[in-house]
Parts: C-alpha cells; structure tokens; sequence
C-alpha cells in the first residue's frame, strides 16, 4: 500500500508544493513545528532513509540544502535546522525547520498554527527562491 507520501508525489493527496525534481519533491509539512517547516523525500518509496543507496541518500541531502537555501532567503531565519526522524511515516524524509530566534524550541511534536491561506503563501514565498 502506498505512503501518504507517494500519494501526494502522485497528486492524489493535495500538498503546499515547494520544489521538485526528477527524483526528489519538497512540500510544506501540514503539522508544522515552525512557519516553512518543510519536508524533503525521495519519489523513490523507501521506509528507512539509511536503506537508500549512497548516491540516492546523498542527491537527497543535496535537495535539501537547496530547498533549505531557498527557504533562508525567502524566509529571513537565523538559519534552517534538520531532522531526521523517520517514525511517523513509513517513507524516507527529512523535516527542514526554520529557527526564527536564538531561543526558539522545536520538536516534532511541538505543532504551531498556521493557516491555509499563510500556508499557501509560505509554499510561493519559498518557491520562487528555490533554484534547482
């Protein structure tokens, strides 16, 4: 049965669509721990992100620095944190998150609340700055 994931890859599940590339799709995390918290996965459907091949896991990081850089330029963060948990879907992501101040506390646990209409503004914001 295919992951959540590989159903918005596929536009079966709706998604705040960042950036994408032949093998990657970046998207806004819908239970955000800050503004922009984005996910980064690969299309390929793989459970533990240490099971992708060397070359995938690495043109995976690569992704995510991009999309990190486009989300620091639109965004104005201190910087862009990562986390790599992998437990709440069975398909291999990493969670880029915004830290807006020194003092910031994220988790994935820790949820703020973002509206649909800021999401879809976040998802532009930071797209127009992702350079592939």
């Amino acid at each position: 049965m295919p992951s959540i994931f590989t159903k918005i890859i596929k536009g079966d599940v709706p998604s705040y669509r960042i950036a994408e590339d032949n093998k990657h799709y970046a998207f806004l995390d819908i239970n955000p721990s800050a503004e922009g918290h984005t996910l980064c996965i690969p299309k390929k459907e793989i459970d533990y992100i240490f099971d992708l091949e060397p070359s995938e896991l690495s043109a995976l990081n690569l992704f995510a620095q991009k999309v990190a850089k486009g989300m620091d330029e639109a965004l104005q963060p201190i910087r862009t944190g990562i986390i790599v948990e992998g437990m709440e879907v069975p398909h291999a992501h990493i969670h880029l998150i915004p830290i807006y101040k020194e003092t910031q506390r994220f988790s994935l646990g820790m949820q703020v609340e973002v509206s649909q209409n800021r999401m879809t503004e976040l998802a532009k914001l930071i797209s127009e700055k992702v350079i592939l």
